[in-house]
């Protein structure tokens, strides 16, 4: 599965947020389940993020975010999340 969380970033906040979410990259690559993970800026609107990671399944996922040391360095970035679903089940790759 893949997980997309979406964030609204001012632009003085934008080399404050990479960092931070690069430690939540971290905290959540130690995590069971865990396969990859990015975050990234779209070109045509720089205060708009997200962090795309790939997973075993939901409940590895869930689990994740449950943990200690990931909500530790998650929770304080989440009032900049858009708020929509961002668990998708893989339906088709190439």
């Amino acid at each position: 599965m893949i997980a997309i969380t979406r964030y609204r970033v001012p632009d003085e906040a934008a080399g404050d947020f990479a960092e931070r979410m690069t430690a939540v990259l971290g905290a959540l690559a130690a995590s069971q389940g865990f396969r990859s993970g990015r975050l990234g800026r779209t070109v045509d609107d720089p205060g708009l993020w997200a962090l795309v990671t790939e997973w075993d399944g939901a409940g590895y996922y869930r689990r994740a975010l449950g943990a200690y040391e990931v909500r530790l360095e998650f929770l304080p970035l989440a009032a900049l999340a858009v708020d929509e679903p961002g668990a998708y089940e893989i339906v088709s790759s190439a």
